[in-house]
């Protein structure tokens, strides 16, 4: 456990980038008046709407609507979510759904199975890659404009329930009736643990949620009895998640009373969170791999690092999210997260970059700066406030003001002028789309092949021209490649996690990763 102290002083920390840092579960409505003149005021202007107004309107989208701009224009980390995505938030703090375990693209008027999940029903039940989904019990899956989400809905339900699926497997031209009992689906926020060489391990982490913890320290067992002596945690692309589990995995590498991470409201509460004498990994070289999209509880763990000098920071400049969030859940499902506290880092860093109230837009528009300005490309472009300048337990130098600043530098590795290219890697599922159709096309074929020989076969492939070709087809706004030798290098990783397994993927990705050679210099 994390040992937490208290203390009061004068002074006033993460909905993450994309999921958030939540400090409180709820908010205590008890502790404010039931009725003031504001709330009677709304109450007022929506009940003469819903009796007087001249058109039928949706009154519970005029209080959606109310409840947006009202926190817009306050910071750009507080916010309200409606019912339905909270409850696809809760699903991935949680870390898991009830359905059948299946990874599915919507191929022109089918869904097609891209991947099965390891141990997962649909695995069990003999469901495999490229099997066409047609039937879930008697409810239509396939035809022209196919509903997602009557998709999901069908796949998803209760726990040991039970959906007969009718399955078209093209590699044998058979129809198939394949019942699968649904079950819990693990949705997991450790990617991989796995060695780069005989004693380096490395464990991807790509959101901090309940689970992750426990997901981390398994993987670290399996490491340690491999004989690591030096440890690699890649937060690149991690926008955050749980404080208090972020603090967890901290405490695995900090020794005994070291000060991990502290928050100030806006009443003057101070709340401290020291390291414990509980520890897997409390000596040996550690390093933290970060980006410009590594944010809140990635940059807690990075400071917390970097501050107490038990490890070196590798990348570019974090995203600078310093702000804790509180939840506040409705009747409805919905819910409100509003920004309560800051954070600080050991040295006593806030890491928050500037924001102007209401201007969201602005806000999140400053990673593009770091484009124009050349940061990403260079470490001397990095703009460094000296009177944000803080000392290392040992005296290092390091800085506040906007992002955690790396030890060791590494410039991104796509081209100038590809700002959006981010999105084909990490957002779209364009690159496993694409996959999947030229897997398609000569499934039976590659299925023969083992790893070995599928690397032999893919070493001189270049799939980027017609990647492009696939670009232009489905009108995705990024057509005229640069970075050619990255993509190409995605490209062939995706084949191998949907021919083979996660694992394979990240083998792949990790074997010419600019960054993780860098590391491995250095070790």
């Amino acid at each position: 456990m994390i040992k937490i102290e208290k203390t009061y002083i004068p002074l006033f920390v993460i909905l993450l980038v994309t999921f958030g840092i939540v400090i409180g579960k709820f908010w205590n409505s008890n502790s404010f008046a039931e009725s003031t003149i504001y709330k009677s005021k709304l109450n007022k202007l929506i009940a003469f709407i819903e009796s007087d107004y001249v058109d039928d309107v949706k009154t519970d989208s005029i209080v959606d609507l109310t409840l947006t701009n009202i926190l817009g224009s306050l910071d750009p980390h507080s916010t309200y979510t409606s019912a339905e995505d909270q409850a696809l938030f809760a699903e991935e703090m949680r870390g898991d759904f009830v359905g059948i375990g299946v990874y599915f693209y919507s191929f022109k008027d089918s869904i097609a199975v891209v991947k099965v999940i390891e141990n997962g029903p649909a695995k069990k039940a003999g469901i495999l890659g490229g099997d066409r989904i047609l039937y879930a019990n008697k409810t239509k899956l396939f035809g022209k404009n196919i509903d997602t989400e009557k998709v999901f809905s069908n796949l998803k339900g209760e726990i040991d329930s039970e959906v007969t699926l009718t399955i078209y497997r093209k590699t044998t031209q058979k129809i198939l009736k394949i019942k699968v009992k649904r079950a819990e689906i693990a949705i997991k926020s450790v990617d991989i643990g796995m060695l780069l060489n005989p004693k380096t391990g490395y464990i991807k982490i790509n959101k901090f949620a309940e689970n992750t913890a426990i997901e981390f320290r398994a993987e670290l067992t399996k490491l340690k009895l491999k004989g690591i002596t030096s440890l690699v945690i890649d937060l690149r692309e991690n926008g955050g998640g749980l404080m208090e589990v972020c603090n967890e995995i901290a405490d695995e590498l900090l020794t005994d009373n070291e000060l991990i991470v502290f928050t100030k409201n806006k009443k003057g509460a101070i709340e401290k969170d020291f390291a414990t004498k509980q520890g897997d990994f409390e000596t040996g070289k550690l390093a933290i791999l970060i980006n410009e999209n590594s944010a809140s509880a990635s940059e807690i763990l990075a400071g917390a690092v970097q501050d107490n000098d038990r490890g070196t920071i590798f990348g570019r400049r974090s995203f600078g999210k310093g702000l804790v969030q509180q939840e506040m859940n409705f009747e409805d499902g919905s819910a409100v997260r509003l920004t309560t506290a800051r954070y600080y880092t050991p040295s006593g860093r806030s890491i928050q970059k500037p924001y102007t109230k209401g201007a969201s837009e602005d806000y999140y528009d400053e990673s593009y700066q770091r484009w124009d300005s050349g940061e990403l490309f260079d470490k001397n472009k990095i703009a460094i406030t000296d009177s944000l300048k803080y000392k290392t337990k040992k005296g290092r130098i390091v800085y506040g003001g906007g992002g955690i600043i790396p030890d060791v530098f590494v410039p991104i590795e796509v081209a100038k002028g590809e700002e959006n290219i981010e999105e084909l890697f990490f957002q779209s599922g364009v690159i496993s789309n694409f996959v999947f159709e030229q897997l398609d096309a000569k499934r039976n074929e590659l299925q023969k092949l083992n790893f070995n020989g599928f690397k032999t076969k893919f070493k001189d492939e270049n799939f980027v021209p017609a990647f492009e070709k696939y670009l232009k087809k489905i009108t995705f706004d990024i057509t005229n490649l640069k970075s050619k030798t990255i993509i190409n290098r995605y490209i062939v990783a995706e084949f191998a996690r949907q021919l083979y397994s996660d694992a394979t993927y990240f083998q792949l990705l990790l074997n010419e990763d600019k960054m993780i050679n860098e590391v491995l210099k250095k070790q």
